[in-house]
């Protein structure tokens, strides 16, 4: 029985590009693969003599059939994990203003917003119902690969592979997370003249922020929260789960919780991949 791997997402959020990655990973890719011929290809992909082991389908135009057809091929007994590829609008705007390609969706009388805006509207239910959802925006080419390659990179086993990232409330939400929490209330380097130049990563800030009373109760007590709800996650049947921990500028308090609740997690046994969206801004 091949892994398989549905992607759909946003026109111009990168589903390609996903789909380049997960080709040069080893994975069998079909590219806009009409939504009525998935059910084919994948038991095509499940008979006894097919080399196919690991198989990524990227969804044609019709993504909203794609839930029925998820529920169809679970129902078969296939392993299957649906991949949504998101992107904010001003950054969509951006990548079609820049290949000067037609949304579409487009028409006469809506402009691009617009027709983002619908498409977005329209894709709400696939995006809840995502198993793993891969926010964009702000990712250049190396980063998406290696964003996927963790995900993807080898055959997947039952464990419940977890993303840590940080990031900075004023740069943005971090749009693909299924937990956020807000630690803008501990204390913040950026005050401090010696730790305003440096990073989260940089042990006198790491000190700064969680060797204080504050601090450490705060990653305690969040730890044992995770501790109890990541077995809820899994026993649910979630393959991926990413929290997001935000401060002011996503450099020093953000940066420095993420890093100590990743080691944790690893400490447990958990696949925990750590990045960090704003450190460098």
């Amino acid at each position: 029985m091949a892994d398989v791997v549905l992607i759909t997402g946003l026109s111009g959020a990168g589903r390609s590009g996903v789909a380049d990655v997960l080709e040069d990973l080893g994975w069998f890719v079909v590219d806009n693969l009409p939504t009525t011929l998935i059910n084919t290809i994948v038991d095509l992909a499940a008979k006894p003599n097919s080399d196919i082991d690991r198989l990524a389908l990227v969804a044609g135009r019709r993504h909203t059939e794609l839930l029925s057809k998820v529920g169809e091929l679970r129902a078969d007994g296939h392993d299957v994990t649906l991949l949504f590829l998101d992107a904010s609008t001003p950054e969509l705007v951006r990548r079609y203003d820049a290949t000067r390609r037609r949304h579409p969706l487009a028409s006469d009388s809506d402009g691009l917003v617009e027709s983002i805006d619908l498409e977005r509207s329209s894709l709400d239910p696939v995006r809840v119902a995502a198993d793993l959802v891969i926010d964009t925006t702000d990712l250049n080419v190396h980063q998406l690969k290696e964003r996927v390659g963790h995900a993807f990179g080898t055959s997947r086993d039952s464990r419940l592979q977890v993303a840590v990232e940080s990031f900075g409330f004023k740069h943005g939400l971090a749009l693909d997370a299924d937990i956020v929490m807000d630690v803008r209330f501990l204390p913040n380097p950026h005050w401090e003249d010696e730790l305003r130049p440096l990073t989260g990563h940089d042990p006198k800030v790491r000190d700064y922020v969680l060797e204080t009373a504050a601090g450490s109760d705060f990653v305690d007590r969040f730890d044992d929260l995770l501790a109890s709800l990541l077995p809820q996650y899994e026993g649910e049947g979630r393959s991926y789960l990413t929290v997001a921990i935000g401060c002011t500028g996503g450099r020093h308090r953000s940066v420095a919780v993420a890093e100590e609740l990743a080691s944790r997690l690893r400490e447990r046994g958990l696949a925990v991949r750590a990045t960090h969206r704003d450190v460098s801004r």
